[in-house]
């Protein structure tokens, strides 16, 4: 029964998402393949996996244990942390804080979760910035 709930939210969002895709705005200097293709496709998959998995649902899906949930609720808080401190604190260092906090959680030592945090977000932030010139969110201390 847990499936087929999952599954049946799963095509919901999928054709909320379908719709949201189909009202970004095109400007007038677009290329061909348009701001709105890319989550087309990706409510496309979305949609298609989930009916599957409304479709043919496990006989007995197997739970993970309260403190795996516990985890996974807790990776997903420091995502929704790092969206909103984004703006606030800049790239670099929301990054380097995110990744830290996940590496650790994956078994990492404290010492190295901090080290590969920090070396994640400058090796992003050197190929995406400096190398292919994008915009990166600046935080405090100016990148």
């Amino acid at each position: 029964m847990s499936d087929r709930i999952f599954g049946g939210i799963g095509v919901a969002l999928a054709c909320f998402f379908i719709w949201q895709a189909t009202t970004i705005e095109l400007s007038f200097i677009s290329d061909p393949v348009g701001p709105r293709t890319f989550p087309v496709i990706i409510g496309i998959i979305l949609g298609f996996s989930s009916l599957i998995v409304l479709i043919k649902p496990d006989l007995e899906p197997e739970w993970p244990s309260f403190m795996r949930l516990f985890e996974i609720g807790t990776a997903v808080a420091v995502m929704v942390a790092y969206a909103l401190l984004l703006s606030k604190l800049g790239f670099v260092i929301t990054t380097a804080l995110a990744s830290a906090f996940l590496t650790w959680r994956l078994g990492t030592r404290p010492v190295a979760s901090v080290i590969s945090g920090i070396a994640t977000a400058l090796g992003i932030y050197v190929v995406f910035h400096l190398v292919l010139g994008l915009s990166l969110a600046r935080g405090p201390l100016g990148f």
